[in-house]
């Protein structure tokens, strides 16, 4: 698979830390969290992460001074604040100190999810994300075609988006649950495990007629894994 996105949160609050680390993952984005600013100018001078979310409200430095001082430096990575400050003079302090975008608590992870992606669009880190490849498997998620050794198979949109979700998620085992939410959507509810398991054999033989690749392997008491 091509190298993931990476993305940098710095929040001193643990749990909020963890919250969205958690969901940033589950859309398949690799984070890097921090409780302080500390470490951070020298984590920018080792690696190149696309975006970095912030709280304004850290221990020992404030988020947008810390924005404008590697701004600086130079370093033009996007930021998103993550915030209580929400006075009409605060949010002008946090774009004026080099933010792209501001969101306050308590908030969304959905939006958040949906301002990530358009921050990242618009930065042009998502640009080579078009096409997803794992082994020989090739995914363009705007097309939503599917390749296997650089040959078209047709599939479904579901299967599609079953086959991106193990793609994204290589190597690590998927629950049925993850997989309804992934492929059916609000429909997923309605999605019992046996139609899950259904929906993989049919993928499987799509992609894999004579079973010789051996690209899903169930886990016990948990789903299934693409390796």
């Amino acid at each position: 698979m091509e190298k993931n996105i990476e993305i940098i949160i710095i929040e001193d609050e643990e749990d909020i830390l963890e919250l969205i680390e958690y969901h940033l993952q589950k859309a398949g984005y690799e984070t890097v969290g921090f409780l302080s600013t500390e470490n951070v100018e020298q984590f920018l001078e080792e690696e190149s992460p696309s975006l970095m979310i912030i709280d304004r409200n850290l221990p020992g430095v404030e988020g947008s001074d810390f924005v404008s001082y590697i701004r600086g430096l130079g370093y033009d990575i996007p930021v998103i604040f993550l915030t209580a400050k929400d006075q009409e003079s605060q949010l002008e302090e946090g774009y004026e100190s080099g933010g792209d975008d501001y969101m306050t608590k308590p908030f969304s992870t959905k939006e958040l999810l949906l301002r990530v992606k358009a921050l990242l669009k618009r930065s042009g880190a998502l640009a080579h994300q078009d096409k997803i490849k794992y082994r020989d498997i090739t995914l363009d998620g705007v097309k939503k075609t599917a390749f296997i050794s650089g040959e078209p198979v047709a599939l479904t949109l579901r299967e599609f988006d079953l086959l991106l979700a193990f793609v994204k998620n290589a190597d690590k085992p998927l629950t049925r649950d993850f997989l309804r939410e992934e492929a059916w959507g609000s429909e997923g509810d309605e999605v019992n495990d046996n139609a899950v398991n259904v929906a993989i054999n049919r993928l499987k033989k799509k992609i894999d007629p004579t079973g010789e690749k051996g690209y899903f392997v169930p886990v016990w008491g948990v789903g299934y894994k693409l390796v």
